[in-house]
């Protein structure tokens, strides 16, 4: 960490469209509370993060401020200054994460949508529909893209897909993380090929091949016409199924005997709360806290998003496992 004059920073390339929030800015220089240093591109002496403690400084007639210094790119530095406004700080709106999305999208197609989410703090549908709109006739020039682990995966996953048949067929008790190690692709398009191969399909899926595309069959129902769409669960019947399984899981002596177990269903327990409790809750919040609020909420759901796939991938990992028909005993 170091200290610098005022004078030698320059404002920051921001994420955020209408600049610095002046009414953030007069709440923390009337706070005695110590800011954090500012972190500020090297090569450049921009600042990337701390916009609002700069100006705090030139307010109080600060001649010096303490920065740490940030090695990259111009564009990795917003990259950063994104990442860091989505989860700290006065949070990005999400107009400013869409533009920001946008951007990165334009100055580098080579990023995965769940992982332009993951910056931006969007789902990954909605990077996907930035893409479209800002990119609708722009021809895939890179054959891949980085994802989520910083792995660069083929954005046609072809050759991929027929390697790890091959694997499949040959050694039918490589685990999937290892087929997809060894054909170059993700964990969910391996499991993807085995089971199609269980299915007796073909491992590449139509859209995949060239050739004219042709219109999938449409299942009919009675009297010629298409079967009525499945209703999609309601929101009572799904609370009431959380509820169901919640109560099944703290009956659990492996989770409600042992720390970790008790500590997750606490977590889960807190997260079992009504629609009306929910507006209860939102409507006795401080307006001036509700977009901070919002924004932490959304970086949790993440986590938690991440957790499940977490959860999927090693349950499905298991259940790959060959029954060799042998049996511990003690």
């Amino acid at each position: 960490m170091d200290t610098v004059p005022v004078g030698l920073l320059k404002p920051a390339d921001s994420p955020r469209l209408h600049g610095e929030d002046p009414d953030h800015i007069r709440l923390l220089a009337e706070s005695d509370a110590t800011l954090p240093p500012l972190l500020v591109h090297r090569g450049s002496m921009r600042v990337v993060d701390g916009m609002h403690r700069l100006r705090v400084a030139q307010l109080r007639g600060d001649t010096e401020v303490r920065v740490q210094y940030f090695d990259g790119t111009e564009f990795e530095a917003f990259i950063r200054a994104v990442q860091l406004n989505v989860t700290h700080g006065l949070p990005l709106t999400l107009a400013d994460r869409e533009a920001a999305a946008a951007r990165i999208i334009e100055s580098s197609d080579s990023w995965s949508d769940r992982a332009i989410a993951r910056m931006t703090g969007l789902s990954a549908p909605t990077v996907g529909r930035i893409r479209a709109h800002h990119l609708p006739d722009h021809p895939i020039d890179t054959q891949a893209r980085i994802g989520l682990d910083g792995r660069v995966r083929p954005l046609n996953s072809v050759a991929g897909r027929r390697r790890a048949s091959e694997l499949i067929d040959t050694e039918p008790t490589l685990s999937l993380r290892e087929i997809a190690k060894r054909a170059g692709i993700s964990v969910g398009t391996a499991r993807d090929v085995r089971k199609r191969l269980g299915r007796g399909e073909d491992p590449i899926p139509a859209r995949f091949l060239p050739g004219p595309a042709t219109a999938p069959a449409v299942a009919t129902g009675p009297h010629g016409h298409p079967p009525a769409a499945a209703a999609p669960p309601s929101p009572s019947s799904m609370a009431g199924t959380y509820t169901s399984n919640l109560n099944s899981l703290k009956n659990d002596p492996s989770l409600c005997l042992t720390s970790t177990g008790r500590f997750l269903l606490r977590w889960l327990s807190l997260h079992a709360i009504s629609r009306e409790k929910r507006a209860g809750l939102i409507k006795s919040l401080p307006a001036h806290s509700k977009s901070r609020i919002a924004g932490m909420a959304k970086y949790c759901s993440r986590w938690w998003a991440e957790f499940a796939d977490d959860l999927e991938e090693q349950q499905q990992e298991y259940q790959d496992i060959p029954k060799t028909g042998y049996r511990l005993t003690r």
